[in-house]
């Protein structure tokens, strides 16, 4: 079996409501859909986040791509390779691992996917077999006022979720009236999350830890810029409340050194940030050695890195039972099959072969359009 060609499509899909966090607002998934064909017939599908340009983007990840025709696809860690060292190395520009990862990810899940349906098994038996039954998600909950915040994570927990996860770094004032209207709403027996993704200096996130540990929160997520690790070192060494390092760690080396560092609790992690399954079962197995868990990350992205993540999270031993879902934000997927939303926080491992869904062309197209619509003028001929 060889691959025999390699489309990327760029694709948008619509958020229900726009999407707040520290940074700014994010008002849908913008993705490049990976369809690898190969000379039997089978075809993979992966994804590419497709931030913070789109077309440059697409640009790389063809470039990649076309280093892979006529190769085995069974040869996925060369393939990556030697395409990380095409695109990164050879030139003597510059070793961009981070960003690497995000350009190779999608062609990574596609050959995941071609490997599961070439021999009718799902991804998860190829990367050892699944360890679990079911895996847990997080309620995430989301809104333009602490009131509105509590309102979605009182639902969730009605609905069944054991931990609430919920977004800060927005100002003091407004972190700790969030905080404190969520945690009047769920009650003192749900778990709750926070993230200020990258907020706070060191001496601000003690500040902020201290006046929020009394709300019995479960972890802080990445409280500090992730270019310091040992910022955030210095931050779980005297915080009462367990830290969770998110964008410090993306790769396998990363994940070493914050273990050595002592710099986390739990690592926060998903295909796109380390480049693939194959990587993120290799951080996966890095935190196990040390006895450190890890938890799904999510990024705007379909149902195909759901299920990817998924898939790579069944075979992890030592996966958290709250992990990061994002397809409730989506007006609509791509993946037509399965039913890909958690009821009461779980999700049954999924069995259908290769990454185990189906798309929906029409919906496809839908978002192909999108895409196209969104560009500016002089660059939708």
């Amino acid at each position: 079996m060889k691959i025999a060609k390699i489309k990327i499509t760029p694709l948008f899909v619509p958020y229900k409501a726009p999407f707040y966090w520290a940074h700014g607002q994010i008002d849908g998934a913008e993705v490049l859909l990976v369809e690898i064909q190969t000379d039997t017939g089978i075809t993979g599908h992966g994804e590419c986040i497709a931030a913070p340009n789109g077309r440059a983007i697409k640009a790389l990840v063809e470039d990649a791509a076309a280093l892979m025709i006529g190769r085995d696809p069974y040869q996925g860690r060369l393939l990556m390779r030697e395409a990380y060292t095409a695109l990164f190395r050879a030139q003597a520009v510059c070793s961009a691992p981070r960003f690497g990862g995000q350009i190779l990810a999608g062609l990574e899940m596609a050959l995941w996917d071609v490997l599961g349906k070439a021999v009718d098994r799902p991804v998860h038996a190829l990367l050892g077999g699944a360890a679990h039954e079911h895996i847990g998600y997080f309620g995430f909950a989301m809104g333009k006022t602490p009131e509105a915040v509590a309102r979605e994570a009182r639902d969730f927990v009605e609905q069944g979720f054991e931990v609430i996860y919920i977004k800060a770094g927005f100002g003091a004032a407004r972190d700790l009236a969030t905080v404190k209207a969520v945690r009047d709403a769920i009650g003192p027996a749900a778990r709750l999350r926070i993230d200020p993704n990258e907020s706070w200096s060191p001496l601000e996130a003690r500040q902020m830890i201290a006046r929020l540990a009394p709300y019995d929160l479960e972890f802080v997520e990445q409280p500090t810029p992730a270019e310091s690790l040992s910022g955030l070192a210095q931050v779980r060494a005297t915080s009462p409340v367990a830290i969770a390092a998110d964008q410090s760690v993306f790769t396998p080396d990363e994940a070493y050194e914050a273990i050595r560092q002592q710099a986390a609790d739990l690592i926060v992690i998903g295909p796109h940030e380390c480049g693939g399954l194959a990587r993120m079962t290799d951080i996966a197995r890095v935190a196990q050695l040390a006895g450190v868990n890890i938890c799904i990350h999510g990024l705007y992205e379909t149902g195909i890195t759901t299920c990817a993540a998924h898939m790579a999270a069944a075979a992890c031993p030592n996966i958290d039972d709250g992990n990061q879902h994002m397809l409730k934000f989506l007006e609509w997927d791509i993946v037509q099959t399965p039913d890909l939303m958690p009821v009461a926080g779980r999700m049954p491992v999924l069995t259908g072969p290769g990454l185990g869904f189906t798309l929906d062309a029409e919906n496809v197209a839908r978002a192909a359009e999108l895409y196209k619509a969104r560009l500016p003028d002089g660059a939708k001929t």
